[in-house]
């Protein structure tokens, strides 16, 4: 049994690895950036959360900038102040979870921070270590899954560019396989090892594979022209929420493959085709929703946000003023009270469309918007029952809305 630590232990890769150690009978610690920040804590304090601990496995990553923390923070920075503070704490092996590609001089921002961080452990002395560089991870609960997934549900699945653009994906449960023989493997490690499934596929064949797991049927291919790609990749980089952007649509054009011969020596075995590991976790019909709804979360949030915008607008003036008096009239409220009503409701129904699009807590505006429209509906209650008995429904349009912001703040609670 070995004490293992693992960094980055609350992600995707993280979680897997902690899970697959653990029953391996190994005691291992999981630990997320609030527990130990390597782009943020210095040499002594990462030190100290080290001490004790024999295996060091570091599973941190981002695949593009974040608020408060940076590519160059987290893979080469924190990975030159991990491998000292494994000095200063006794441990014997520390293995790097880094990308294929990696490399100090690499055609993206992602490639080259990564291949910074190899360098660090290329100049550390006494320190057994490895570097695993896979291709894209795939298993429940990655992002590469998740968009990967969606693209392939959609009515029509999306061709990507032509269609033929490379990777080489390694299952989750082969990765977490692998790292558990090399924490317990005599002698040195490995240096460096690319983790890849099988053979190569192409975007269609992966969106293939991708669909005959959830169980859907075969259909035609939509073609995304690649200047396309390129304008969504764009907007997406404006997007904390998108993963999607230009990096990562180079990276996909760029391909991503390798040979499988070292990982098969590692591994006493050929990593498991896609195909084969997804069908031992068979699709669910959670599996299905998730997939087909992935791409609505944006556009719904911000539909509503424009819905409340919309009715900012109108209510200063784009529908006449004195009409909206007269309706306010009706419900008891006039004079100074039906300006501050205006007015103040116009305000709100602004703030809320303005924080919806820019994502500032939606489950907390969700809970606004449903309290403002309670609140609303409840003035309403006094006008005549001709509002209410509208054919287009104007009020009891209020109830799909509702659900409309509940199924919003489903899809937005990341807890």
């Amino acid at each position: 049994m070995k004490r293992i630590l693992i960094i980055g232990g609350t992600g995707f890769i993280g979680r897997h690895l902690a899970a697959a150690l653990r029953d391996a009978g190994h005691e291992v610690l999981a630990l997320g950036r609030r527990d130990l920040d390597l782009a943020r804590d210095d040499d002594a304090s990462v030190a100290a959360r080290l001490a004790g601990y024999g295996v060091v496995i570091n599973a941190a990553g981002l695949i593009r900038d974040q608020s408060g923390n940076s590519l160059d923070g987290v893979h080469a920075i924190g990975t030159a102040t991990l491998v000292r503070a494994c000095g200063a704490a006794g441990v014997a092996r520390l293995i790097q979870i880094s990308a294929l590609g990696a490399s100090s001089a690499g055609a993206s921002a992602y490639h080259r921070t990564k291949g910074q961080g190899e360098e660090a452990l290329r100049a550390s002395f006494g320190l057994d270590w490895c570097v695993l560089r896979p291709s894209v991870v795939f298993g429940r609960g990655g992002a590469s899954t998740a968009l990967f997934s969606a693209l392939a549900a959609l009515p029509w699945p999306l061709r990507l560019g032509p269609g033929t653009w490379r990777l080489q994906p390694v299952h989750v449960g082969d990765l977490t396989a692998l790292v558990a023989a090399l924490v317990t493997r005599p002698g040195p490690l490995p240096r460096f090892l690319d983790v890849v499934g099988p053979e190569p596929m192409t975007t269609d064949a992966l969106a293939v594979t991708l669909r005959g797991w959830l169980g859907l049927p075969a259909r035609r291919f939509l073609g995304v022209p690649e200047v396309v790609l390129k304008a969504m990749a764009a907007v997406g980089e404006r997007l904390s929420a998108s993963p999607l952007n230009r990096e990562t649509l180079a990276m996909l054009k760029q391909g991503n493959v390798g040979d499988a011969g070292p990982v098969t020596a590692a591994l006493g075995r050929p990593p498991r085709a896609l195909a084969t590991a997804l069908a031992r976790e068979p699709a669910t019909e959670a599996d299905r929703w998730h997939a087909r709804l992935t791409l609505l979360r944006l556009p719904l949030r911000w539909s509503l946000g424009m819905v409340w915008l919309a009715t900012a607008a109108c209510s200063l003036g784009l529908y006449p003023l004195a009409e909206s008096y007269r309706l306010m009239a009706l419900t008891g409220l006039t004079g100074t009270t039906a300006d501050l009503a205006l007015y103040g409701a116009a305000g709100l129904d602004g703030v809320i469309g303005l924080l919806l699009l820019a994502g500032w807590r939606p489950v907390l505006v969700g809970a606004v918007q449903l309290a403002a429209m309670a609140a609303y509906t409840g003035i309403a209650l006094a006008l005549p029952a001709e509002y209410w008995l509208h054919p287009f429904a104007p009020l009891l349009k209020n109830l799909p809305l509702a659900l409309a912001i509940l199924i919003m703040m489903t899809l937005e609670d990341r807890r």
